[in-house]
């Protein structure tokens, strides 16, 4: 495998119509970030649990063979 040349990199140039350079010690600004989701209300809680039972009810019954 050929080596490049021990040299430094080429600086970088600034791309024709972009945004201008920032200085040094600068970073790029970011989107800010999205606001949370909110907590779940106690209806959601009620049905997941319910899903939950009745998808282990299923599961005990199919392994039983009652169904």
């Amino acid at each position: 495998m050929a080596d490049r040349e021990h040299r430094p990199c080429p600086g970088a140039h600034p791309v024709p119509g972009g945004p201008p350079p920032l200085p040094d010690g600068q970073t790029v600004p970011l989107a800010p970030r999205p606001a949370p989701a909110p907590a779940l209300t106690r209806r959601q809680w009620a049905a997941g649990w319910i899903c939950a039972a009745v998808v282990l009810v299923l599961l005990a019954a199919g392994i039983l063979g009652t169904l």
